[in-house]
């Protein structure tokens, strides 16, 4: 018996790196999944990996579109029966550098995408009626990151979107329980193409500063998600699981 059989899921961002490797985790442990991304060719590619419409359903567009949330919503009830569990996995970093020198627009858009978005889904989620009350609760996570924990000199915006998707976290998890948990995991820096600026042709001195001495893969992330929605989990919401091979032990970010 699988941790997540009979669960419907919808993980947003999932067409490749973070996100699919969660859908893949909870599909490999019995859920079906609904999972979005912004084009259309690379989520059903997805799809197909995922094992096909029996297992996951894409539908492509905006995360930050309340339009689109809706669809996906409608979309995991009318295929899927339901939905059980939400992860927000979405998120952008369009700037790199000094704080100060970040053009407003740019640091609206980062918060708009990386929090409200993510409130955004979970509170039509919760409205929807988000879990089967005893018989299964619902549950959420956030992909957040280490660098909402600290300062990080050069992805500034980035990490004070986190850290507000950290606290929205507690809030809801405080507000949200019994019948809802929420939860969060905050990875530091995964082998995919969104972190590539962060390691490419250094990957072994990035590494080095870990103790583990190996950069994240999705797998790590999608583990650690599927432990804060399973049953396993019953008793924990509004908490933050760093998932990041030891590197912030020395205060590192």
């Amino acid at each position: 018996m699988g941790t997540h059989d009979g669960a419907v899921a919808v993980v947003t961002g999932a067409s490749r790196g973070i996100g699919l490797g969660i859908a893949r985790r909870l599909v490999d442990e019995g859920a079906r999944v609904v999972v979005t991304g912004r084009k259309p060719e690379p989520l059903a590619e997805a799809v197909e990996q995922l094992g096909g419409p029996g297992c996951a359903l894409g539908v492509s567009g905006n995360a930050a579109d309340e339009a689109h949330q809706d669809e996906v919503l409608a979309a995991a009830r009318k295929t899927f029966g339901g939905l059980d569990l939400l992860v927000n996995n979405t998120g952008i970093n369009p700037v790199y550098g000094p704080m100060v020198d970040t053009d407003l627009a740019a640091a609206r858009k980062i918060m708009e995408v990386n929090v409200l978005a993510a409130f955004s889904w979970t509170q039509k989620a919760v409205k929807a009626g988000l879990g089967r009350g005893a018989e299964r609760p619902g549950a959420v996570v956030n992909v957040a990151s280490i660098a909402g924990l600290g300062a990080t000199g050069s992805i500034g915006w980035y990490a004070v979107s986190k850290a507000a998707l950290i606290h929205l976290t507690v809030e809801l998890g405080y507000q949200l329980g019994p019948d809802v948990r929420v939860n969060a995991v905050a990875p530091a820096v995964v082998k995919t193409r969104f972190a590539e600026a962060l390691y490419a042709d250094r990957e072994d001195a990035v590494a080095a500063a870990y103790p583990m001495k190996r950069l994240g893969v999705p797998e790590d992330v999608a583990g650690a998600v599927s432990f804060l929605l399973s049953r396993d989990a019953s008793w924990i919401t509004g908490q933050t699981l760093v998932v990041d091979g030891g590197v912030t032990l020395g205060g590192a970010l």
